[in-house]
């Protein structure tokens, strides 16, 4: 059942509106003044808050900020006299839903106008709903793990996924830190509630605060409407904070509060504002480190660090590169419906002795690459890293060599019976005899 506040101080048109309300199936709380409604929604969170633009304690607006402070997306409706149309029109722009005119035209014209705001609202619900449902997607599903330390990983994330506490993940960039964010957000009791990420590095010191705790109107230059911050929009989930140790001292002093007893202020405001948010950062700095050059507060490591994760680069989990590859392939090519493109034995090989040191994010990259370019197999020589990436180990190298060479010599030089003895194809033997320097025996 869908819950309403209606605040009016006049007892006639009060008790109108509950009936009108009560009739369609909802439940209705009556107030009536700024001091009750604000009572009422300390108690709890309304679907719907009407509010009248003059009250005995101050005014519509102010009901208007109380419920915004507590929730962005409850949309609130102004009671207005049809001679001060103009004063709600001004406060829609503040942040109102819409406005009745009182006295009402008619019960139906109640009745319409908030069927029309929670059915918008609902909307607005939903498709943030599917947004995370198709962003949960990307969790531990998109984990490729066959390598004893990520498995380990894995193994950490669903452990501390079931409870409350704070995680630090560490990591190189493009390991995907978030992708194990997210994979402990999947499995918490918090799963079906929003995951807010935030890139502490791509945002300014002076934007990155405002970003994380919001802002009040008119707080700096620019600031023309008030603002609801990710800590605000993470309310009941998970906040990820990427590249936390990119924070200034004065942010991470925030932070600390944040994190001891879930409040804080908008900039500009003064006003306390308490959320339900489970904190799950990421660095690909050393933390320690810079705690020891007093460029991190001591404090708030620790209060991060209470359940750190380390996630190893893609170079140290050597046997993930090939299903990794193979899996992004797949799925690239599949969304460009070219289900046909694949990856050689040769071209494997190349990707499976090259460095990565972009990670997972740079071998995804490719692969996104490789099914556009490619329409049928990928080959080395479509791959833009050989001379980028290291050369395969000595030992493995000589031995291949030696057994090319051995079978050139046993078929007189004739490649197709070479590569057949071999058990490759014609294509990857022509880019070996290149690799090792034999094109010379054509």
């Amino acid at each position: 059942m869908e819950t309403i506040l209606v605040i009016d101080d006049d007892p006639g048109f009060r008790k109108l509106l509950t009936a009108i309300l009560a009739g369609e199936g909802y439940a209705v709380t009556p107030a009536d003044s700024v001091s009750a409604a604000r009572a009422a929604l300390d108690r709890k969170q309304f679907h719907l808050v009407i509010a009248d633009l003059r009250l005995p304690d101050g005014d519509g607006l102010a009901v208007l900020r109380a419920v915004k402070e507590q929730s962005a997306e409850t949309p609130v409706l102004l009671i207005t006299a049809y001679g001060t149309v103009a004063s709600a029109v001004e406060a829609m722009k503040a942040g109102a839903a819409d406005y009745l005119g009182k006295p009402l035209a008619s019960p139906d014209e109640l009745r319409l106008t908030v069927r029309r705001a929670l059915e918008h609202a609902r909307a607005l619900r939903e498709r943030d709903l599917i947004r995370e449902q198709e962003q949960s997607r990307f969790g531990c599903d998109r984990i490729v793990a066959t390598d004893p330390r990520m498995l380990r990983v894995l193994e950490l994330a669903h452990k501390v996924a079931p409870t409350p506490a704070t995680v630090l993940i560490t990591g190189e960039s493009g390991v995907g830190k978030e992708l194990v964010a997210r994979c402990i957000h999947q499995h918490s009791p918090r799963a079906g509630r929003v995951f807010v990420p935030v890139n502490c590095a791509a945002l300014s010191p002076t934007l990155i605060e405002s970003e994380l705790f919001g802002h009040e109107r008119g707080a700096f230059t620019g600031a023309t409407a008030q603002h609801a911050g990710r800590f605000e929009r993470a309310h009941g989930g998970a906040l990820f904070l990427d590249e936390i140790g990119e924070l200034d001292g004065a942010l991470q002093a925030k932070l600390l509060r944040v994190l001891q007893d879930q409040t804080f202020e908008r900039v500009g405001g003064s006003r306390e504002i308490t959320v339900d948010v489970r904190v799950i950062a990421a660095t690909n700095r050393d933390l320690a480190q810079l705690v020891a050059e007093r460029k991190f507060r001591e404090d708030l490591y620790y209060r991060l660090s209470l359940f750190p994760i380390e996630v190893p680069p893609l170079r140290e989990r050597g046997g993930e590169i090939v299903p990794l590859a193979r899996f992004f392939l797949q799925r690239a090519a599949a969304r460009l419906n070219k289900p046909q493109v694949r990856l050689t034995e040769a071209a494997e090989t190349v990707l499976a002795s090259y460095a990565w040191p972009g990670n997972v994010r740079e071998l995804e990259n490719l692969m996104e690459r490789m099914a556009i370019l490619c329409d049928g197999e990928v080959e080395p020589d479509d791959l833009p890293i050989t001379a980028a990436g290291p050369s395969r180990p000595v030992l493995f190298k000589d031995i291949e060599r030696k057994a090319i060479e051995d079978a050139l010599a046993a078929n007189q030089g004739n490649r197709a019976r070479t590569a057949r003895q071999l058990g490759i194809s014609l294509r990857t033997l022509q880019y070996r005899l290149k690799e090792y320097g034999l094109t010379q025996r054509d």
